[in-house]
């Protein structure tokens, strides 16, 4: 049976360590990721996680495996790498997982501009109708982002806004994280008990 592959890209909007404990929790479920922080997603998580995802691949890889505590299972790759396999229908990932998204990513992926490798592999997720998972993360949102987001729903993206959910009386920061992640997961279609159901014990 084929592994399942995931694409995970950190981009320029505040919350990193979603996109980081979404990757944690694929390895732990040996799937296999590939990784991907754009320019502005690469500042981000340094300020917000101390990760630093810049520099020479080999070494941002190594302190990325190091950060989350895992020795394999993750493949990062520069957002500018436009001969990685995810840039291609012929070669796409199972799914993309944008996380966090900026208001800016995902309005260059409603329109369809390809700048980059995520925005690329966003466009072959669409057009092969492969699962796409968007999660913003801005507030207020104005006019633009809601149509950006309604555009990208019709056309067969999955919003899924970092609101984590307080009904299980959350006693840390992670557990604000894993629900999102957890979120994120069950759109994927992996199980997981990273947070409390509503109606359960």
């Amino acid at each position: 049976m084929k592994q399942k592959h995931i694409f995970i890209a950190l981009t320029g909007a505040s919350g990193s360590m979603y996109g980081l404990r979404l990757a944690e929790q694929l390895c732990l479920n040996e799937i296999k990721v590939t990784f991907s922080a754009s320019c502005s997603g690469t500042a981000v998580c340094l300020e917000e996680t101390g990760l630093d995802l810049s520099g020479d691949l080999d070494r941002a890889q190594q302190r990325l495996y190091d950060h989350l505590e895992v020795d394999s299972g993750i493949t990062l790759v520069h957002p500018e790498d436009l001969f990685c396999g995810a840039a291609s229908g012929s070669s796409a990932p199972d799914a993309l997982v944008v996380c966090p998204c900026s208001m800016g990513t995902l309005a260059r992926i409603a329109a369809g501009t390809s700048g980059n490798l995520i925005e690329r592999c966003a466009d072959v997720m669409l057009k092969e109708r492969r699962p796409l998972l968007l999660v913003p993360r801005e507030t207020p949102l104005s006019d633009i982002h809601l149509e950006n987001m309604l555009k990208l729903s019709r056309a067969g993206a999955r919003i899924i806004p970092a609101m984590p959910g307080f009904y299980g009386r959350p006693e840390s920061v992670l557990e604000l994280v894993d629900f999102v992640v957890g979120k994120i997961l069950d759109q994927l279609g992996i199980e997981n008990d990273l947070y409390k159901r509503w109606g359960t014990e």
